[in-house]
């Protein structure tokens, strides 16, 4: 017996969207650990084209609602840089 099952289109993008993540994740951790100065370059060439890759999904996703976001208060945005800013040596 074949029985073949079709994903949506948001399950595929999200399911696209996920291993972006994973990706991009994956390709930091290699630039961080990598002693080559030529492989880290070529890492972070892949790591911007991934992120760009990331950034389109979600931008299909958001404007067909299926991730939907909202803005930040400016007082949540003021807290979290504060937070960040407090953590730089």
């Amino acid at each position: 017996m074949n029985t073949q099952t079709t994903m949506s289109e948001q399950d595929i993008l999200t399911d696209l969207l996920t291993s972006e993540k994973h990706t991009t994740s994956t390709v930091n951790t290699f630039i961080s650990e990598s002693t080559c100065a030529n492989l880290r370059q070529n890492l972070k060439t892949i790591l911007n084209e991934e992120h760009s890759i990331h950034e389109n999904l979600y931008n299909i996703m958001n404007q067909k609602g299926w991730y939907p976001t909202s803005d930040a208060e400016a007082q949540e945005v003021q807290k979290a840089k504060d937070k960040f800013n407090s953590l730089q040596v």
